[in-house]
């Protein structure tokens, strides 16, 4: 075999045809913005996890500001944030001149550990967003808890976390004021681009309605849909351009369907590399505890301390198979660092753990060849690390 000829890379979006002949469908209608195919995914979304709302939007990143700004985030205001996470999460934050407060995570899950959370409080915290980071869901009952002892909004960075429950809910529904989903290329589910908003709120949903489209009171497609005079709107805000579009949401149709399949595949993949490399010197990243449920986004496994993990990436590389690193610590990242003066030791877990970390190949349209192929290259280069 050659590698370099039969890379086995570490994400494919799993679309096929149906989702192909869904956009040309969308395409072929003549209305490519947003329509009545994005309503039509909110609506089937908002069904499909249990909440009130969902209002789709062109990215995660775009829900997530559209979220912190609806519950009232701003200038001078301090939201609590993983450092374990994208740079995303933090940087909306800043898009509303609030300052992100990053916070070491737990040692097992890496998701945001609360103890670090409650410490680093102060007068001026108003918020946390927590990360489901790879798709384990931050414990559902401790996050109400915390947010109520501290009279915190609570908006969840979802990015890796559908489809799955947590303590008997699907993540989407519930207590937080909004949960966010990312649709980029190599989520769980993708529509290219895009995200949703899910809240009970209707406040939080009619002021994220209104900021994804430029603060307009009037949803551009019932006004060019009128068969009357109906050209009439009024700006009632100083918005944004975060609208999805039809086409993308057409897709978004298809992938939801198939979601719950994508999942199934995703996990037996997970049970496969769990069993495979249980005799191997790697640590193992944990199963979803009882009452929840694992979306399998990434499979991360840690190395040894001490050992050469970018030589490991390199291995793996050679042998034909892409592996990546999830995440670099924002306060590793130049501008959070310089923007708190932040140092490692401030954060002993992810700082140690970031040196282990490998993320390693599982999509769902990975076939049983291509997971042995993992197995057997994650094996080979252990033993021609060592």
């Amino acid at each position: 075999m050659n590698p370099a000829a039969d890379f086995l890379p570490f994400a494919l979006p799993d679309v096929g045809d149906e989702e192909a002949e869904a956009v040309a469908a969308a395409v072929r209608s003549g209305w490519l913005t947003s329509g009545g195919l994005a309503r039509q995914f909110e609506q089937d979304f908002a069904e499909y996890v249990g909440a009130r709302y969902a209002v789709a939007v062109n990215s995660a990143t775009a829900g997530l500001h559209l979220a912190l700004e609806a519950v009232g985030i701003q200038a001078g205001d301090e939201v609590l944030v993983p450092t374990w996470t994208f740079t995303a999460t933090a940087e909306v934050v800043r898009y509303l001149g609030a300052t992100p407060v990053l916070v070491d995570v737990d040692p097992v899950t890496l998701n945001i550990d609360l103890a670090a959370a409650e410490a680093s409080i102060t007068p001026a915290t108003r918020a946390i967003m927590p990360v489901h980071f790879s798709g384990l869901p931050v414990p559902r009952e401790e996050l109400r808890a915390f947010a109520e002892r501290h009279d915190l909004r609570v908006v969840e960075d979802a990015a890796h976390a559908f489809p799955v429950k947590s303590a008997g809910r699907w993540i989407g529904s519930g207590d937080s004021d909004a949960v966010v989903f990312s649709f980029y290329a190599t989520k769980t589910m993708t529509t290219g681009e895009g995200g949703m908003l899910f809240t009970e709120s209707a406040e939080i949903a009619d002021r994220a309605r209104t900021m994804r489209l430029h603060g307009i009171n009037r949803d551009v497609f019932d006004r060019y849909q009128s068969t009357k005079p109906s050209w009439h709107y009024e700006v009632v805000a100083p918005g944004y351009k975060y609208n999805l579009t039809d086409p993308a949401a057409a897709m978004g149709l298809v992938q939801l369907r198939r979601a719950r399949a994508m999942w199934e595949r995703r996990t037996e993949i997970a049970e496969r590399y769990l069993e495979a490399f249980s005799d191997l010197p790697v640590e193992l990243p944990p199963r979803a505890p009882a009452g929840d449920e694992h979306a399998w986004h990434l499979f991360v496994i840690r190395l040894p301390e001490g050992a050469d993990r970018d030589g490991f990436i390199q291995r793996m590389a050679e042998l034909g198979v892409g592996t990546s690193v999830h995440f670099i610590p924002l306060h590793l990242q130049p501008v959070w660092r310089d923007l708190g003066k932040l140092r490692p030791e401030q954060f002993p877990v992810a700082s140690r753990e970031f040196d282990r970390v490998v993320s390693l190949p599982i999509f769902s349209s990975m076939t049983d060849l291509q997971v042995e192929r993992v197995v057997d290259t994650v094996a080979a280069s252990l033993r021609s690390g060592e």
